[in-house]
């Protein structure tokens, strides 16, 4: 049993160099970048991982704080219009043709509405629940909402992600400087419990809403309804 520990002891020590001498790359902006900007159209990729990880190592000096934060940013902000674009050149004509009295058309035209007033509430709460994002992103492109408004509220959406995901690494970072697989860990709890809560939250706000209007599951103004679209597909 000692030796098996001393070889993951090692092997842990591999990882941890492996990710330092990585983290000490000046590539890794451009990783963290290209990672988020995949993950805005192809929710597998672990922006926020990987974002909250140069946060973590960050804390000892390198990479730079700041520089992660705006590659972060600026690769969500890419990643969201390339679905956005998705959406809109196909997702639009996808919809025109479905039954105008089915519960698909229904449920798109309580998105409609729902992402006309308040879009930019829903788009910025979306950023924080991987897969919703872009179930957002890709129905706000397929009913055609304003580029303009689209590329202001994403911009507020994007930048937060960015900020909170690196800052959230960063706070592991200084509680485990000796210690970044701590640290790591500690920065991945507390966004998956901010996730959590998001989620949560969401969730009562649509049973009211359900309750209120007699319709369960009809919440137009939940990133959970606004998905159904990206279902239609």
């Amino acid at each position: 049993m000692a030796a098996a520990a001393a070889r993951t002891s090692i092997g842990i020590m591999d990882l941890l160099d492996l990710l330092h001498d990585t983290m000490s790359s000046p590539w890794v902006y451009l990783a963290i970048f290209a990672i988020a900007v995949l993950d805005g159209f192809f929710p597998v990729v672990p922006s926020e991982t990987a974002v909250i990880t140069a946060g973590v190592f960050a804390a000892s000096g390198a990479p730079y704080l700041p520089a992660v934060i705006v590659v972060a940013a600026a690769g969500a902000l890419v990643g969201d219009h390339v679905s956005y674009a998705i959406g809109r050149s196909g997702g639009g004509r996808l919809l025109d043709r479905l039954p105008p009295d089915g519960r698909r058309r229904a449920a798109i035209d309580r998105a409609r509405r729902g992402i006309a007033t308040r879009g930019g509430l829903i788009l910025t709460v979306a950023r924080y629940i991987p897969g919703g994002r872009t179930a957002v992103t890709l129905t706000m492109g397929a009913v055609r909402y304003p580029r303009r408004r689209f590329l202001a509220f994403d911009a507020l959406a994007a930048g937060s992600w960015g900020l909170y995901s690196a800052l959230v690494g960063y706070v592991g970072g200084l509680a485990f400087e000796q210690d970044p697989l701590r640290g790591l860990l500690l920065g991945l709890g507390l966004a998956l419990t901010v996730t959590l809560v998001v989620e949560v939250v969401r969730w009562l706000r649509g049973r009211r809403r359900a309750a209120r209007a007699g319709e369960p599951g009809t919440d137009a103004a939940s990133v959970g309804t606004v998905s159904r679209p990206a279902d239609a597909r």
